[in-house]
């Protein structure tokens, strides 16, 4: 597997290059968030706002105002946990074009429950205007900025960052509102979004050599949320669609399904895989995943039980995870 390291930090300062009306905040989080090379770089185009997130988010509607595009930059709890009023007030309201990059999203820190996103997706669909973004590999962090670009009001967007795997080919960029289609078939249909497709991808390629019949979307779009690739998948599960997320199961991916199945009126057995009503301890994303069910051995498990089947298949059969250190070179902490 092709590993890739600090990817948003080698694109953005490629790609702003020529986007004069691009500017880039940080709320003390700059070489966390993998803008030091742009703060170097075009340290007129940088503003570092401390820590005060209302602020930020604030002025930035205020930059976007005067024809700037700002883009936000601190982990995902402190831009909607913090600033939520100002996102609502200053930002969606007007429709203004702000780019906010969450990091850390879900359980990707070792923070616990101060430091992981786990509901963002969740409060943040529910604003009028808002285009809701995530990225799963190297490749959607490469090809979000333009996609970004292209909504014309703002957009939040969950963003990887240090060693990042690429699972998708660089000539398949991320396109606004467009699944991927990784495999298909028709006893199950799997949907999954973020860091979980990997893990997906890993069930999947097992549970296929076992003949089960899979049809695997990966979603990257999570507001808007129309393509019609989803309700023709959903339609062809003979036995049911599962949804896989590193988000709460309510108010995520998992409900957007269940809406939208409710809404067509087809009668399909949904399973909801994600962080279930409770909040998260602090270990590395490795040990989370198996301990709150995100990983490929808790899919597998959903597979069985909603075919009624037993495929007895083992962890060592799976295709090997990339596990990136906790603290390396490519991110300064691990928070």
């Amino acid at each position: 597997m092709e590993i890739n390291s600090r990817v948003h930090a080698n694109n953005l300062l490629k790609w702003a290059k020529d986007k004069k009306e691009v500017v880039v905040l940080s709320a003390d989080l700059t070489s966390s968030t993998e803008i030091d090379a742009f703060r170097d770089t075009y340290p007129d185009r940088f503003f570092s706002m401390g820590i005060a997130e209302q602020n930020m988010l604030s002025f930035a509607g205020g930059m976007a105002r005067e024809g700037f595009v700002p883009f936000v930059h601190t982990f995902a709890v402190f831009i909607y946990r913090r600033a939520y009023d100002q996102i609502a007030m200053s930002v969606a309201y007007p429709n203004l074009p702000v780019k906010m990059f969450g990091f850390l999203p879900g359980i990707m820190t070792p923070g616990g429950a101060t430091h992981q996103a786990i509901e963002d997706i969740s409060v943040m669909r529910s604003l009028p205007n808002m285009t809701i973004l995530e990225c799963g590999d190297a490749t959607e962090v490469e090809s979000v900025l333009d996609v970004a670009m292209e909504v014309n009001g703002p957009v939040y967007i969950r963003m990887l960052r240090g060693e990042i795997p690429r699972l998708f080919s660089q000539n398949e960029p991320m396109r606004l509102n467009q699944v991927r289609v990784l495999s298909k078939g028709n006893d199950i249909t799997i949907i999954s979004s973020g860091i979980c497709t990997e893990e997906a991808m890993r069930a999947t390629t097992v549970l296929k050599s076992k003949g089960v019949s899979i049809n695997h979307l990966h979603i990257s779009t999570l507001k808007p949320f129309d393509d019609n690739h989803v309700m023709d998948a959903i339609a062809s599960a003979k036995f049911g669609v599962i949804t896989m997320e590193n988000h709460s199961v309510i108010g995520g991916l998992g409900t957007i399904i269940n809406e939208i199945i409710a809404k067509s009126g087809m009668q399909k057995k949904v399973t909801n895989i994600g962080i279930k009503d409770t909040f998260i301890h602090g270990a590395s994303k490795q040990y989370l995943m198996k301990e709150y069910g995100l990983d490929a051995m808790a899919l597998i498990h959903e597979v069985e039980s909603m075919m009624g089947s037993s495929y007895d298949i083992k962890e060592n059969e799976l295709k090997e995870a990339f596990i990136a250190a906790v603290h390396s070179e490519a991110k300064p902490e691990a928070l």
